[in-house]
């Protein structure tokens, strides 16, 4: 049964209570329901029990871990007893410094709080009631500059911070997350086990280990997050095009994206995009998605991964592209002037035999791109950090309990796994044979959607990173003479080795830029 110091003493005498209260206060170990045994302390605790921390806290529980438990207001603590503390061990306590007092050494937190300055607040008042090898973890969606910033102040301290990055939601925080823990390895040694324990299995591997240092548990997190934004994104321009060209209504589509889920799109996004496209909304007796504000928000995840993206110098069209789609869509206002002052002048199209099957090869080709863009980001992030990110441990950490979890991770994971490991996902065979016969099919899709006057901005984006990776030249050479005339910015030739100017102002003679230095 639980331990819970709370129900104990609501069920004894007021002097009783006294005196018992008293003597916990005195000691570390606790005293079960029936109010007969003693035993050991908390193995983790979880410090905010908004629905992610209390699902994670209930998952510790459940896999035989007793956990201490503590929010900021007590309401939401004794709800989750209530509701669920048969469901194993809880300690319910009242503070930091009792939650602390009442976990095992080295002692493990784990803060579930809004990123940001929240973090910073909980850590503070937490960081005076710890001992060295202690370990703070902060399983929330924190940036990981923030995460990488309080590691190293935490170290000083002789502490451990762990930023984990969790993904699945609500449902895998209870059932079986990915996680993708960052920090020390000294720290993944007393933490590692408890995380592998509750993590979502892939044929009964954890989909969970040891990232690598500082915040790369949380950049990880962080770029899957990306991925998932152009994954949903795609996945809405393909039923655009299904119902705005082809006539698909939603009924149809679910059919339709359930027999795609049989192929090689098979995935949860596919999956759960089925189950939305066939449910009817009870007030009105239409589609669900008809009845919705086709205005998408976002956390902020996605719009990192392209800030960070960018100052890698990494290209991620896609997912860049999709997080400006959520942007667009949210802007109702000029939207609605938009149509009524804007021109699309759409041409009438007879569609290519086959459309349907197109849009879905276009589909899993965009796809595709969405994942070498990510992964690629992820390569330069490593040699940018100093991190050791094995992307092929990565992508098998995402085949379950996660969103972008689908079919395709396992030949990402074979692939990034070979001896030689491919410079980019498209240039491994299985990738760039399945991607090269989808291309025909790609291109009808993009050049249909164009002349129609739908928008499908991950679809053309990752067709034209598909070109700009395979194109001989690229008119980045125009740029270049475009820079060194305004700006004198230099430029290399292909035919000889160095750095060289034109003298524009002057007689338009070149010269050697290494010269002049």
């Amino acid at each position: 049964m639980a331990a819970q110091r709370y129900y104990f003493l609501a069920s004894a005498g007021p002097l009783w209570a006294r005196l018992l209260s008293s003597a916990w206060d005195r000691r570390p170990a606790h005293i079960n329901r029936s109010g007969g045994s003693f035993r050991m302390p908390a193995q983790i605790g979880v410090t905010g029990l908004a629905v992610m921390g209390a699902n994670l806290a209930r998952n510790f529980a459940r896999n035989g871990y007793t956990v201490a438990v503590h929010n900021r207001s007590a309401g939401k603590t004794d709800a989750l007893l209530e509701a669920h503390g048969d469901e194993g061990d809880f300690i319910r306590t009242e503070s930091l410094e009792e939650l602390v007092q009442n976990l095992e050494t080295p002692r493990r937190v784990m803060l579930m709080v809004k990123a940001g300055k929240p973090v910073d607040a909980v850590i503070d008042q937490l960081v005076p009631l710890l001992e060295p090898g202690d370990i703070v973890i902060d399983g929330g969606n924190s940036h990981y500059e923030d995460t990488r910033r309080r590691e190293a102040a935490l170290a000083e301290k002789d502490l451990h911070f762990v930023g984990v990055g969790v993904s699945g939601g609500e449902e895998g925080a209870l059932l079986g997350p990915s996680i993708m823990p960052g920090g020390s390895q000294e720290s993944y040694r007393a933490l590692g086990p408890m995380l592998e324990k509750i993590s979502a299995k892939y044929e009964g591997e954890p989909c969970c280990t040891w990232i690598s240092t500082d915040g790369a548990g949380h950049f990880v997190k962080m770029v899957h997050n990306g991925i998932e934004y152009a994954d949903m994104q795609v996945i809405g321009e393909a039923y655009d095009l299904l119902r705005s060209a082809a006539g698909l209504e939603p009924a149809e589509q679910a059919k339709v994206f359930t027999e795609w889920n049989k192929t090689n799109l098979s995935s949860f996004l596919i999956e759960i995009t089925a189950e939305v496209l066939g449910h009817v909304d009870a007030d009105t007796g239409k589609p669900l998605v008809d009845v919705v504000v086709d205005s998408a928000g976002q956390k902020g995840t996605g719009r990192w991964t392209v800030i960070s993206a960018l100052e890698l110098g990494t290209p991620t069209s896609g997912i860049a592209e999709s997080v400006f789609a959520r942007g667009l869509s949210s802007q109702r206002s000029q939207r609605a002037i938009g149509q009524e002052v804007l021109e699309g002048r759409e041409e009438q199209v007879e569609l290519p035999e086959g459309f349907v099957e197109d849009v879905r090869q276009a589909l899993f080709a965009s796809k595709l791109v969405s994942y070498a863009q990510g992964l690629d980001m992820l390569d330069n992030a490593a040699a940018e950090y100093g991190w050791e990110l094995k992307l092929d441990e990565i992508a098998s950490l995402w085949r379950a309990g996660c969103i972008i979890r689908a079919e395709l991770l396992d030949d990402i994971m074979k692939a990034y796994a070979a001896a030689e490991k491919p410079e980019n996902l498209l240039f491994a065979p299985a990738f760039s044979k399945a991607i090269a016969e989808a291309v025909p099919a790609w291109r009808r899709v993009v050049a249909t959607a164009v002349r129609l006057g739908i928008p499908v901005p991950v679809f053309s984006s990752s067709l034209a990173y598909y070109d700009g990776l395979r194109r001989k030249r690229l008119p980045a050479a125009l740029i270049q003479g475009q820079r060194d005339l305004f700006g004198a910015h230099t430029y290399q030739r292909i035919d000889r080795e160095g750095t060289f100017h034109t003298q524009w102002s002057g007689d338009r003679t070149e010269i050697s830029a290494d010269d002049t230095h």
